[in-house]
């Protein structure tokens, strides 16, 4: 690249102006991956993720929502070179989704998609509303590392409750006419695990368990970093149940992360996946407070 600036010193070539500014466009993107994963230095974060989508209070407008944000992972899991794939899917009655699972397979996912935690907040003019009235719709998003072979935790079966149930998702006849899909209760921790999507009650079993292990994981290193937090003069705020960010689509644009205060009016692309400003903003805090 330094060769060919000091080619265009001497001789202007549209050709190579070209190439030089895709050239610098590789270097800036390489440039800010390098930074990215450099703030990524905590146990877990170089796994993929399993991410789960909850809709809130709110019926059909907090399903339409929990929907518009399954796209929004999965466009920003495509830009990312993550491979996806859902596990469990629970559509809305009328519309959008009640639940959805993830799982998004890649080098550092977990380490960046870990700063979405939280209840996320949409303010718009509601399609579903006849007389065009503004509305709010909450979801809620979790994170968990996917480390299944490194997860050292020992779970007792009688704490189990295993359901088996008939798969209302997509998958062909056969699928919706067996009881293959499986729901694990964990009873000491209440924690409900589920997944429909394959066709074999066994591999959708071992899927479930997946999830389960990593969600008893992850609660308990949330245990222990509300413990750390104690010695923090300045406590973070991520939480889980906590209100991390809001997409506002009416009466003005903006998408506003309430922890860093990183906004954006630009809220087409944000929903479109546009998330990695976001998550830089949510990390370097995290790395500068500890």
């Amino acid at each position: 690249m330094e060769s060919a600036v000091e080619l265009l010193e001497t001789e202007e070539d549209p050709d190579l102006i070209h190439e030089v500014a895709q050239q610098f466009s590789a270097i800036e993107k390489n440039i800010k991956y390098f930074e990215l994963n450099h703030l990524l230095g905590e146990k877990h974060d170089k796994c993929s993720a399993i991410l789960t989508i909850n809709s809130g209070a709110g019926g059909t407008e907090s399903m339409d929502w929990t929907a518009m944000l399954l796209r929004m992972y999965r466009r920003w899991g495509e830009e990312n070179k993550a491979s996806i794939s859902i596990l469990d899917l629970q559509t809305g009655d009328e519309a959008g989704v009640k639940s959805v699972t993830l799982s998004l397979e890649g080098e550092y996912i977990f380490g960046r998609l870990k700063t979405e935690v939280g209840v996320h907040r949409l303010v718009r003019l509601s399609p579903f509303d006849t007389n065009k009235r503004r509305h709010t719709s909450f979801a809620s998003v979790y994170v968990y590392p996917d480390i299944e072979d490194e997860i050292d935790i020992v779970i007792n079966e009688n704490d189990l409750r295993i359901d088996t149930f008939r798969s209302s998702g997509a998958g062909g006849q056969h699928v919706n006419v067996t009881d293959s899909a499986i729901r694990i209760t964990h009873k000491p921790s209440g924690i409900v695990v589920q997944c429909q999507n394959e066709r074999s009650q066994h591999k959708n079993r071992s899927t479930a368990m997946k999830i389960l292990k990593a969600a008893l994981y992850e609660r308990e290193e949330e245990n222990r970093r509300k413990e750390q937090d104690k010695l923090y003069s300045q406590k973070k705020e991520i939480a889980w149940g906590s209100q991390v960010r809001s997409y506002i689509l009416h009466p003005y644009q903006l998408v506003k992360d309430h922890r860093t205060s990183f906004e954006t009016s630009n809220t087409s692309a944000v929903l479109d996946g546009d998330l990695n400003s976001f998550i830089e903003a949510s990390l370097a805090q995290n790395a500068t407070q500890k």
